[in-house]
């Protein structure tokens, strides 16, 4: 009987909750009806369209004007460039001019790229565009000869064709 008065005051709040958890019969809600659940989304999704990609295009998520992609299209249409793939060095100068269309480097650039590459009408665009908007660009006159050059180009290719 000793070891039960001391140990008593322990046993007593043992007791409570065991009894109190009895007597509320299991303290768990009961799990609802599956007729109460809310009904699953019925609105599928559409299926992706078919992609198609365009380096030269913004993504409709991107912005139409914007100056730092533009210098990271101009970085790596360089290094195109050097490497040779005058293709996408195209695509990448082409996307400068429309993130940053302002900006006339870019058109310096893919002109240079295009006159590599044989594109001589487009390339005297590009030049003729980066001299309109930097007419006091350092290397004017030097752009200036080569959109002579390659305007003489162009009509001595027409007069040979007729």
């Amino acid at each position: 009987m000793k070891k039960l008065k001391r140990n008593a005051p322990f046993v007593m709040p043992l007791a409570v909750l065991v009894l109190g958890a009895a007597v509320r019969g299991g303290a768990q809600e009961p799990l609802p009806n599956p007729a109460d659940k809310p009904p699953a989304p019925t609105d599928k999704r559409k299926p992706p369209k078919p992609t198609s990609d365009n380096a030269t295009q913004n993504a409709p998520d991107q912005p139409k004007w914007d100056p730092l992609r533009a210098e990271k299209d101009m970085q790596v249409g360089q290094y195109y460039m050097h490497k040779g793939d005058l293709d996408a060095a195209i695509d990448r100068f082409e996307d400068a001019t429309t993130a940053k269309p302002g900006y006339a480097l870019p058109f310096r650039l893919l002109g240079e790229a295009q006159e590599k590459k044989g594109l001589k009408r487009q390339a005297i665009k590009s030049y003729t565009r980066y001299l309109d908007l930097y007419p006091k660009a350092e290397d004017r006159d030097k752009v200036q000869k080569k959109i002579d050059k390659l305007y003489k180009e162009v009509e001595k290719e027409k007069k040979s064709s007729d």
